[in-house]
């Protein structure tokens, strides 16, 4: 378990890092754009178009970091209905079906990505970029998003026996 919690806290950090450099890059680009517009009347159309390109790798990796922190999209009524064992049950259900599903788009993710790959594709932008690039993001964030869903699982294990042996 202090494996996986240091490997996720890494994880974490270079995701943020991550999605920091991306925010950055769009805001330039598209600032870049609408200045070079406004002097010379023309602009250059990759400007616009890097930052719908760099969603994926904004959004994708920063599941887990999210999911562990709280901030990922939840629905949190039933824990304020439920007993507290009712609710660390419900806690370890959702890690599960996170940690399944995390697996399941991996491997969706990485057969896309393989299919892009192997057909060669670019995109038709203004800068050559392969399409497989993008689909890229897909399995890379989804398994980022099943090592902190394995973390939470084992925590809410470690949270449900620990509550167990104290009532024994």
């Amino acid at each position: 378990m202090i494996i996986l919690t240091s490997l996720n806290n890494f994880l974490a950090k270079v995701s943020y890092f991550i999605g920091i450099l991306i925010v950055a890059i769009m805001v330039m680009a598209l600032s870049l754009s609408a200045i070079t517009r406004y002097i010379s009347g023309t602009g250059y159309d990759w400007l616009i178009e890097l930052p719908p390109v760099l969603v994926c790798w904004l959004v994708f990796p920063l599941l887990g970091p999210l999911l562990r922190e709280g901030n990922h999209i939840q629905v949190d009524f039933l824990a304020s209905l439920t007993s507290s064992r009712q609710a660390k049950i419900l806690k370890l259900l959702m890690n599960l079906t996170a940690l399944i599903a995390s697996l399941v788009f991996f491997k969706a993710g990485v057969e896309a990505t393989l299919l892009y790959f192997n057909l060669g594709q670019m995109m038709e932008l203004e800068i050559d970029i392969p399409i497989w690039w993008m689909y890229l993001s897909f399995p890379v964030g989804f398994i980022i998003l099943a090592f902190f869903a394995l973390e939470l699982t084992f925590q809410a294990i470690y949270e449900l026996n620990q509550k167990e042996t104290k009532d024994a």
